[in-house]
């Protein structure tokens, strides 16, 4: 912990002097950031999990305490309302006592609805920030989520200070063990449902400390990029096992995808070979360097990996003009990666929000950045039998895929490997293979 505590000391530092550029540009007095409320389940009496505000962990690891509130004008020490209730149906988080306090002044809330007693008395002058603008207006806020202070927190956000970086290292850190778990239990022979408790009992979190659902995929379900559904039941053959799952380290994110197949098979050098392209692709980034440019050219080797093994056949230009790599790899190349799975900024080319859409050939990918060090980014390249997209090229196109090839493979449904990478000045970080996820 002392690492992170040393780290953090600048991590606030940057935070604030972000804060004291963007008010004062914006001829406000600071900030009010708001961790968020509780949401009560319609026509029920139970809340749905808390997911704290992303501006709000931006600043300090108090992921579960709604009705907490941040207060930072980056000049003055910045000052934390902890919410701490008189309630004997619920457990009362206790007083913290962590690396981090040291950089707040911490005044304790009991009732909710008396924030306002907490709040600086010119409200009128400072920015809310929070999901909840009915209380924001409640409270007197007439600036709640300026545009200007938004684009300005989410463009700069790419850059991560040392100790965000430190908390992705660890996120993978405890991925990586959730998917050592997984990949035992599919070949142990275990049911969609089993290897996901497997994977959470691996990481020591629940469903909803997770960042995201996980994608527990056998055998056909792979090919569904949005798989949700656990089976329990254990398929008839075993073929293949998709997993796309993460963990969460003090608010920040690992996304990691691993394909794997049950027995040596044309699927199992169909894994290799797109696991190579994956590598290919890392190896590319680089300062400078258009991420979209990086999509286009998992294409461009995609193409060769569907000559290479029959699936398609035609000039590697041909099959991305014809839309055939497409059909195949139809989802974006990646995103960045932070507080947030799919985190802000992916569009962003400059601080004032101004707007970098994706390719129109290619409208699902998440990121149009030009990659700068410190950055953090998904590489996530995939190869699926969709018949639904397979059946809409065109007849040109259809003549170049090999569909006995199609058909053979179909019971596989799909590959994607994912790793989460970091962008130094002379290097690339793949955090997900430094911490033992080789294959």
């Amino acid at each position: 912990m002392d690492l992170l505590a040393n780290l953090y000391h600048n991590h606030i530092a940057e935070l604030n002097r972000r804060v004291a550029l963007v008010t004062e540009r914006e001829g406000i007095d600071g900030l009010v950031i708001h961790s968020g409320q509780l949401h009560r389940q319609f026509l029920d009496d139970m809340d749905y999990p808390f997911k704290v505000n992303p501006h709000f962990k931006a600043w300090l690891p108090l992921l579960d305490n709604p009705n907490s509130w941040i207060i930072a004008n980056g000049k003055d020490k910045p000052t934390l309302i902890y919410y701490r209730p008189e309630d004997f149906w619920h457990k009362v988080n206790d007083v913290p006592n962590t690396f981090w306090v040291e950089h707040f002044d911490i005044k304790l809330l009991t009732k909710a609805d008396r924030v306002a007693e907490l709040l600086p008395k010119n409200v009128k002058s400072w920015a809310y920030i929070g999901e909840h603008l009915d209380v924001a207006e409640v409270l007197g806020f007439t600036s709640r989520n300026p545009d200007a202070v938004l684009n300005f927190l989410h463009f700069h956000r790419a850059d991560k200070t040392q100790y965000e970086l430190e908390c992705l290292r660890r996120a993978n850190q405890i991925a990586v063990k959730g998917h050592v778990a997984a990949k035992q239990a599919f070949y142990n022979g275990a049911s969609e449902f089993e290897i996901q408790q497997q994977y959470l009992s691996a990481i020591g979190q629940s469903e909803n400390e997770a960042p995201y659902s996980s994608i527990i995929a056998l055998n056909q379900n792979a090919a569904i990029l949005h798989y949700m559904t656990l089976e329990h039941q254990v398929p008839a053959q075993r073929h293949s096992f998709l997993i796309d799952a993460g963990a969460n380290y003090h608010g920040y994110a690992a996304d990691i995808s691993r394909t794997y197949a049950f027995e040596k098979s044309r699927f199992y050098e169909l894994i290799v070979a797109m696991n190579q392209l994956q590598l290919e692709i890392v190896d590319l980034m680089k300062p400078g360097v258009k991420y979209p440019d990086l999509h286009i050219e998992t294409h461009a080797k995609l193409a060769k990996v569907l000559n290479d093994f029959g699936l398609a056949s035609g000039d590697v230009q041909q099959l991305i003009e014809l839309g055939v790599t497409r059909a195949f790899f139809p989802h974006g190349l990646g995103h960045m990666l932070g507080l947030q799975v799919h985190d802000v900024g992916g569009f962003a080319h400059d601080e004032r929000g101004t707007h970098i859409p994706a390719p129109e050939a290619h409208p699902f990918l998440r990121c149009t950045r030009t990659l700068a060090a410190n950055q953090v980014f998904t590489i996530e390249p995939g190869l699926y039998i969709i018949d639904s997209l397979l059946s809409k090229l065109d007849n040109q196109a259809k003549a170049t895929v090999n569909w006995q090839q199609v058909d053979d493979l179909r019971p596989f449904g799909g590959i994607r490997i994912e790793d989460n990478i970091i962008v130094h000045q002379d290097r690339n970080e793949n955090m997900t293979r430094e911490q033992g996820l080789v294959d």
